[in-house]
C-alpha cells in the first residue's frame, strides 16, 4: 500500500507534459493561476464541456466566506472510507513506514505546498467527519500561501477558520464534532467531489457558489479560450446594441470569416482590445472557411 505514489500519478496524468512536483503531480505554471483570476466560471467551463469533460464540476457546496473571493490552485487528492480495525491498522502501518505521523487528514495537510488546495472525498460524512478545523486551517494558510480546500464532508471551529486570512474553503456541512472513525483510500490518486471526477495536478477553480476542476493538461487551451470568449463577449454585446449582428449569429459556435474580422479590428484598435492582441485566432478562421459540425449549435 503506497500513499501519494510518484509512479501512479505519473500513469494517471499522461497529457500532461509540462514541469510536476518531486511528488508527481503536473505543475501548471504560475502564470495560468494568475489569468484564471480576472475570468469566471462560465468562461473556464465551456471549452472543457466542448472537449467531453461533462463532470468537471460540482456546485451543491457550501463556503466558508461569501464575499466574492476564488478559490484557484493545484490540486491535492485524498479519498476516505469508514472505518474498520484490520483496515485501520494496515492503513497506519504503511503511513508510518513512508514517514508520516499523525491523523490521515494531517497527512494531507502536511504534504501541501505553495498554491496547493486539498480535495478531499470523505464521503459526505459530516457529524465526525469534520476534516478541518482552526489548526489545520492555520496549517494550509501557512503551507499554501492563499489556498484553501475543497471538502466532500465537514469542517468544524468555523468562526477560528474564518480569522484565517486568505484562505477559502468549500464544504457539504458543519458540526462541532472532532473528526472520528475514518480511514484514508487514496492521497493523490483518483477522486470524486459529488458529480465530478478529480485527478491530482487538475486545476481547481472555486467561484459563484461552485467548483471547477480543469485537467492540468487542458489549462493552457482553456485559459486561452476563456479569454477568447471573454473578447467575443465584450465585441458581441456592442455588435448587437449597434444592430449590426443578431443574437443568433453571436451566439454560434462558429463566426462567419466577416465576423472574425470586424473582432480582429476591435481588438487591435479599441484600448478593451489590448490584452487580447497574443491570442491566436487560427483554428476560428479554419473552422470559418471549412465548417464546424457544432456550428448549428449555439455557444453555450
Amino acid at each position: 500500500m503506497k500513499f501519494s505514489d510518484r509512479e501512479e500519478i505519473l500513469a494517471l496524468t499522461p497529457l500532461w507534459h509540462g514541469e510536476r512536483f518531486p511528488d508527481g503531480r503536473p505543475r501548471v505554471p504560475d502564470k495560468y493561476l494568475e489569468a484564471m483570476k480576472g475570468m469566471t466560471l462560465e468562461e473556464l467551463w465551456k471549452p472543457i464541456f466542448t472537449q467531453g469533460y461533462i463532470t468537471q464540476f460540482e456546485g451543491d457546496l457550501h463556503t466558508l466566506h461569501d464575499d466574492g473571493r476564488k478559490l484557484i490552485g493545484r490540486a491535492v487528492t485524498a479519498t476516505y472510507v469508514p472505518t474498520r480495525p484490520d483496515l485501520f491498522d494496515v492503513t497506519m502501518a504503511a503511513g508510518a513506514a513512508q514517514g508520516r505521523k499523525g491523523t490521515f487528514n494531517q497527512w494531507v495537510v502536511d504534504s501541501l505546498t505553495d498554491g496547493d488546495v486539498a480535495v478531499v472525498d470523505m464521503y459526505d460524512k459530516i457529524y465526525k467527519g469534520t476534516f478541518l478545523g482552526g489548526n489545520l486551517t492555520t496549517a494550509i494558510k501557512k503551507r499554501t500561501g492563499n489556498g484553501g480546500a475543497v471538502i466532500w464532508g465537514g469542517i468544524r471551529d468555523v468562526e477560528q477558520m474564518k480569522k484565517v486570512e486568505g484562505v477559502q474553503v468549500y464544504y457539504r456541512g458543519i458540526d462541532p464534532t472532532p473528526i472520528r472513525e475514518f480511514i484514508i483510500k487514496d492521497f493523490n490518486g483518483i477522486t470524486r467531489i459529488g458529480k465530478a471526477t478529480v485527478l491530482p495536478g487538475d486545476i481547481v477553480f472555486g467561484a459563484g457558489g461552485g467548483v471547477l476542476f480543469i485537467p492540468a493538461h487542458l489549462v493552457p487551451e482553456v485559459v486561452d479560450g476563456a479569454a477568447k470568449t471573454h473578447v467575443k463577449d465584450d465585441f458581441g454585446f456592442e455588435m448587437i446594441t449597434a444592430g449590426k449582428f443578431t443574437t443568433a449569429q453571436i451566439d454560434k459556435n462558429t463566426w462567419s470569416e466577416e465576423m472574425l474580422d470586424m473582432l480582429m479590428d476591435f481588438i487591435q484598435n479599441d484600448p478593451r482590445g489590448e490584452k487580447y492582441r497574443d491570442l491566436d485566432w487560427s483554428r476560428e478562421y479554419d473552422l470559418a472557411r471549412n465548417g464546424d459540425p457544432n456550428d448549428t449549435q449555439s455557444a453555450l
